[in-house]
């Protein structure tokens, strides 16, 4: 008997601005599109919304653009598993989300290095997130080590089997990815990029406006859905240019979800997603 893929409700390592509270609403746009199409996720981040959407269509074509090569997490979770276990034995004596004091800490660091040095990797973004406060993450043992710790330590295994089947991986600039596909018939893509004036420190590059403002060029005549927040104003600054003459609205007709993340006790910020399939699949 055929073992059924487990479907994730979220991506199986930390990544930050992975879309797991949109997911249901995804799914209702997907209502709406062939089963048999392609899907192209421009910045697959994580890889959850390619997962989702070939959980939800098994026959479709997804193609995961994995710039940020979360795969390479993946393939080492067994190595990670065996850090953050070791960590869960040193920190048993310390209390649940609390700092983690001498000298405890300093057999974590100790651990830490060892790591590196023996297998030359360590997941830095998914060990922050066990031992650094909420939403704060280092990606170097040097930038690790000047850190306050806390015992936030995972209590299980972390699980990624099968999370990739199916779908076809991509490594490329989204502009060399959209080219490749826009001529295809049948084609959904799903635009995830970087936020502007929110957090891109865990992204391979730092983005500027015009960065964003370019990704705006793969929504004209396609269908889309696309993600952004109330931080980066690119709604409104779309709506102005829509006022302008020879400037047009990419978001004219479509429709909005929206919903709220609370960073800290004093931070937080909208999430938006956007979409648009009324256009005749070819």
């Amino acid at each position: 008997m055929t073992q059924k893929s487990r479907k994730f409700t979220q991506a199986p390592l930390p990544f930050m601005g992975q879309k797991r509270r949109f997911l249901n609403q995804v799914k209702e746009v997907l209502s709406s599109c062939p089963s048999d199409a392609t899907y192209v996720d421009l910045f697959g981040g994580s890889g959850l919304l390619s997962h989702t959407v070939k959980q939800h269509y098994p026959s479709a074509k997804v193609v995961y653009n994995d710039y940020d090569n979360y795969r390479l997490r993946l393939d080492n979770v067994s190595y990670t598993n065996r850090l953050i276990s070791d960590i869960r034995t040193i920190v048993a004596v310390c209390p649940k989300d609390k700092r983690i004091t001498e000298p405890e800490r300093g057999l974590i660091i100790k651990r830490v290095l060892q790591e590196e040095q023996t297998t030359g990797y360590v997941d830095y973004i998914t060990l922050s997130s066990n031992v650094l406060f909420s939403m704060k993450y280092v990606q170097s043992y040097a930038e690790l080590e000047k850190e306050t710790l806390y015992n936030c330590i995972r209590k299980s295994d972390y699980n990624t089997e099968n999370y990739l089947d199916g779908v076809v991986v991509e490594s490329l600039d989204y502009k060399e990815l959209f080219s490749k596909y826009q001529d295809y018939t049948n084609v959904v893509f799903l635009v995830d990029p970087p936020y502007l004036s929110t957090e891109v420190g865990t992204y391979k590059n730092y983005w500027k406006l015009k960065d964003y403002l370019d990704v705006l060029d793969v929504l004209n005549g396609t269908n889309y859905i696309y993600f952004t927040s109330n931080k980066s104003h690119i709604i409104e600054l779309c709506e102005w240019m829509a006022n302008k003459p020879a400037l047009y609205n990419p978001f004219a007709g479509s429709t909005t979800s929206a919903v709220n993340n609370q960073m800290n006790y004093n931070s937080s910020y909208t999430d938006i997603m956007l979409h648009k399939v009324n256009y005749e699949f070819k």
